[in-house]
């Protein structure tokens, strides 16, 4: 490896880290990959692979039609280890990506091990890189407190934290087949998920449970600011607010139905049997054993769990792997900080990527490790760093962050909200998302010819 090549360091191997290393690597240029597991563990994190899952397994929908779908296939085509792994690990959810997530951490860390310009660097960054180093952040919402008290100097902001949950997972045999029953939405695709029906008394009977169960207390630090994401409440926090909130929301009972009901299409069946309530479950791994519960991030206490969550009908009897749990996550103020490019402006080699940046999901995790690892490497070649058109996903996210109006930012997932207004209004949704979606590939066709032309120089 010649001696003029600066190393650059990405200092997080979680999603947006080992996608911002590979394609460092795979641009021919030398990468340190920091990653402080297995010496130090986050409140979330269970294991030392890379890429690890910690919330769900899903990607979120898989057709190019919706907005996390289209996400994926634009970093497909900009050639995304993460997302192809992601393709090749997967499970079934009807209509989402979804993934064994054992197996594709395993992959990807064994992938970026092997790589003969990755060095991966097993200890605690506990500050950031030099300023004369190119360097990529993507430490997530999870990053170390030393690291956060050091980025909070930089910076000069002291007020970017929410709070985050990870839903339960329960053992496949322990589930009562008899009560619940296999179902995909509307009879979308295949019947991926099991579906555990309730009755207006038994929903009532849940909801009092959680509202009366006991949560885990909040660490001190925590408790002075606690601030929950919308997009990912605490089923007891849906609980508070209103006895439907989470009838429209994770326990919504449209478009399932189980077969032994009798005829879907018989309406006096229909309105005599329908569920009240319906809680979902979907696959965690490809052999079908473990089972996460959608919509079900809690903060309840471990026994608390196990208590409420066996009233659910289906899960009487139900053996839990993994409980949920809540802890606080750290993004950065980005409209204040960052360039649409990744970059920091008070330090353009200083680059941030993943969840700490204020983007929410996978997907857009994936996203920002993509262009910051392609940034770092056009800095190393004195290269013009790049943004994408905001017609884009991509580009429309961290447009989004960098110029997002100045007041309480909160992190932002991907959704055609973003996106600037068709030129004519489309009023069919499915016709005006296709319609975005063709805009935003054909928008995107150059850089996915520069990177496979770049790929080729390599």
């Amino acid at each position: 490896m010649p001696s003029e090549q600066p190393v650059i360091t990405v200092v997080g191997a979680g999603l947006a880290g080992t996608e911002a290393a590979w394609q460092i690597a795979s641009a021919g240029l030398p990468v340190r990959l920091v990653e402080m597991r297995p010496l130090r563990h986050s409140p979330a994190h269970h294991s030392a692979e890379f890429a690890e899952l910690v919330c769900s397994n899903s990607f979120g929908a898989l057709s190019s039609d919706r907005a996390a779908g289209l996400l994926q296939e634009e970093l497909r085509q900009l050639g995304s280890l993460v997302i192809a792994m992601a393709d090749r690990h997967a499970v079934p959810a009807g209509g989402a990506l979804a993934v064994d997530r054992g197996r594709y951490s395993a992959a990807l860390t064994a992938t970026l091990e092997q790589h003969p310009l990755v060095s991966v660097e097993r200890r605690e960054q506990t500050d950031l890189p030099g300023a004369d180093a190119i360097a990529v952040l993507a430490t997530g919402p999870l990053t170390s407190e030393p690291l956060a008290d050091d980025l909070r100097r930089f910076t000069g902001r002291d007020d970017c934290h929410f709070f985050d949950a990870a839903s339960p997972i329960v053992a496949g045999e322990s589930i009562n087949l008899e009560v619940a029953f296999r179902a995909s939405r509307y009879d979308k695709g295949d019947a991926d998920y099991i579906n555990c029906p309730m009755d207006r008394q038994q929903f009532l009977a849940f909801r009092e449970a959680l509202l009366s169960a006991e949560q885990a207390e909040l660490k001190d630090f925590e408790q002075q600011s606690a601030t929950f994401f919308e997009g990912c409440l605490p089923i007891e926090e849906l609980a508070r607010r209103g006895e439907d909130t989470m009838r429209y929301g994770p326990l919504k009972p449209i478009g399932l139905w189980d077969p032994r009901w009798g005829d879907l299409y018989d309406r006096d069946v229909r309105r005599a049997k329908r569920a009240y309530a319906v809680v979902q479950l979907r696959q965690e791994d490809k052999d079908g054993r473990l089972w996460n519960l959608v919509g079900f991030q809690t903060n309840l206490k471990w026994g608390e769990q196990k208590r409420v969550l066996r009233l659910i009908p289906g899960l009487e009897q139900a053996e839990f792997v993994r409980f949920g749990v809540m802890h606080r996550n750290t993004f950065l103020e980005a409209p204040q900080l960052l360039d649409a490019t990744l970059q920091f402006r008070r330090r353009p080699n200083l680059l941030a990527a993943g969840q700490i940046t204020g983007t929410e999901g996978y997907a857009a995790a994936v996203a920002g490790g993509w262009l910051a690892g392609s940034n770092a490497v056009r800095l190393a070649r004195g290269q013009q760093p790049l943004s994408l058109p905001p017609t884009t996903m991509i580009g429309a996210l961290t447009h989004f962050i960098a110029e997002a109006p100045s007041g309480r930012f909160q992190p932002m997932p991907p959704n055609f909200g973003l996106l600037p207004e068709l030129p004519e209004r489309i009023r069919d949704k499915r016709r005006r998302y296709g319609a975005y979606r063709d805009r935003a590939l054909e928008a995107l066709k150059p850089f996915v010819q520069r990177e496979l032309a770049g790929l080729a120089a390599c």
